[in-house]
């Protein structure tokens, strides 16, 4: 019943390359580079992006008419398609002035010449590699970056679709962090100094902004809640989630009616407030006085938060928006991106549980998750219905968004593996996370780069391609191995 509440996006611009004196020397040449371009723009559409096509481009009169059009279109991400050999006079003009990632891709549409008929027509439409040092060279000259070179073949090569695919992934991750609304509503957890940031740094790193909210903004949304809305939202938890006896933890107990109905009409206004504000993600934190409505409202956010989460709407506790972020990232990458810090470590089996008492995203649950009555949050006030689940078994990654001592953003980022077995009932979600060498050596090589305590947490291997954003955005990054 949880949908993304608004579609991943990206905007791709292609065009083509070629050397115009070939037209004239090979007749058809011209029409079957098309036709191949044609097929590629055909294979990134599959990706269920934006494709804008701009033709083939085989002269420099041609580059410099081009690039009003290209920068108008307002791309996400630019593949530059090397058919065949061209001189990098086509390329110069677009590279020097389109500040967007661009990749080339040199795509034969035949995994092999055939020697037997081989001819200089058949190998001008497989010279794709030709020209690609040329334009490596000239970007370098200009000082200018190429994000990428996607060699293979343009048919039946599932590494090349995979990688065309990883970088519409990254288009979607661009699309959205450009302009995005990102809020920060109360404060800081008291003494956690890893989570402060300034707003105006994070929009010059992420190109997004940081709308200031206040809790009395959830309030007035809060105070239309109707029974109606309420009911709705009851119906999706019940669908959703499951409801056990409790175990071990004293502190836990069955999902009370009282603890569900406050969560569904927090859930409601939650919706209500992301809607008003227009906001892409939400990092807050509030006490409130004892017994008031503030804090009543704020601390029973937990599972309205998860269900935003699903929805593609990215909101974490503790004030930590750098978390936040990383979690937006993970989202549009459709990989998940639950809020999470490091647990106990297991030093019998070597794992160690990652999770948090917060927010987390539910699409990426292993089984259903599951609601508890929490007694109590420790280390905070409040009480009221918790989440709790393990994600999916198999490849996992972390991505922790930390600042070095000039202020400047930093990617931290692993991977490692979740494995099936038990977690800690309570109310909290938990992972049993494997790491390479071994899980002793990788939590200290993490700690040792200097990240916040909190991460985002996804499924997949992905840190090559977070990697490759934090390049676009010009942040430093390090893969903990």
């Amino acid at each position: 019943m949880i949908t993304r509440k608004n579609k991943r996006v990206g905007r791709i611009g292609i065009f083509a390359v070629g050397h115009a004196t070939y037209w004239g020397q090979f007749e058809g040449l011209l029409d079957n580079l098309t036709g191949f371009h044609n097929d590629l723009c055909k294979l990134i559409e599959k990706n269920d992006v934006d494709v804008f096509n701009f033709g083939m481009i085989d002269s420099s009169e041609k580059a410099y008419a081009a690039l009003p059009e290209i920068l108008a279109a307002n791309v996400d991400v630019v593949f530059c398609n090397m058919v065949t050999y061209a001189t990098s006079s086509v390329f110069a003009p677009i590279i020097k002035e389109v500040n967007k990632p661009v990749i080339l891709t040199a795509l034969q549409p035949r995994a092999a010449l055939d020697y037997t008929k081989a001819c200089t027509f058949m190998q001008l439409e497989n010279d794709n590699i030709c020209s690609v040092p040329e334009f490596t060279g000239v970007a370098a000259r200009m000082g200018k970056k190429i994000n990428d070179v996607i060699i293979g073949c343009l048919y039946n090569d599932k590494e090349v679709e995979k990688q065309i695919a990883k970088w519409c992934d990254i288009a979607k991750v661009l699309h959205d962090l450009k302009g995005a609304r990102m809020g920060l509503m109360g404060h800081t957890m008291e003494a956690m100094y890893d989570m402060h940031a300034d707003p105006t740094a994070i929009a010059s790193a992420f190109g997004l902004h940081v709308p200031l909210l206040e809790v009395d903004d959830v309030i007035e949304v809060y105070n239309t809640v109707t029974e109606a809305e309420i009911e709705a939202k009851i119906k999706i938890i019940d669908e959703e989630f499951d409801m056990p006896e409790p175990k071990s933890d004293p502190i836990t107990s069955k999902l009370t009616f009282e603890d569900k109905y406050q969560a569904a009409k927090s859930a409601v206004a939650l919706d209500k407030f992301v809607e008003k504000y227009k906001l892409t993600g939400l990092a807050y934190y509030y006490e409130g006085g004892a017994d008031s409505l503030h804090r009543k409202v704020a601390t029973t956010f937990i599972v309205g938060n998860s269900i935003l989460n699903a929805q593609g709407i990215p909101m974490c506790g503790e004030y930590d928006i750098k978390t936040c972020i990383a979690m937006l990232i993970m989202d549009r990458l459709d990989i998940g991106g639950s809020f999470a810090e490091f647990h106990p470590f297991d030093f019998a089996e070597d794992f160690i549980l990652v999770g948090h008492d917060g927010p987390h995203h539910l699409r990426i649950a292993e089984g259903k998750p599951v609601l508890r009555s929490l007694k109590k949050y420790h280390g905070k006030p409040g009480r009221g219905a918790s989440v709790e689940f393990k994600i999916k078994e198999g490849p996992i990654t972390m991505l922790g968004i930390t600042q070095t001592e000039n202020g400047k953003f930093k990617f931290v980022i692993g991977e490692g593996i979740s494995k099936q077995g038990p977690i800690p009932p309570t109310g909290n979600t938990n992972t049993r996370g494997f790491f390479e060498p071994t899980t002793k050596e990788f939590i200290k090589k993490w700690v040792m780069e200097g990240p916040t305590h909190h991460y985002a947490l996804g499924i997949g291997h992905h840190a090559d391609t977070i990697a490759k954003i934090a390049d676009i955005l010009e942040i430093e990054w390090t893969i903990v191995k």
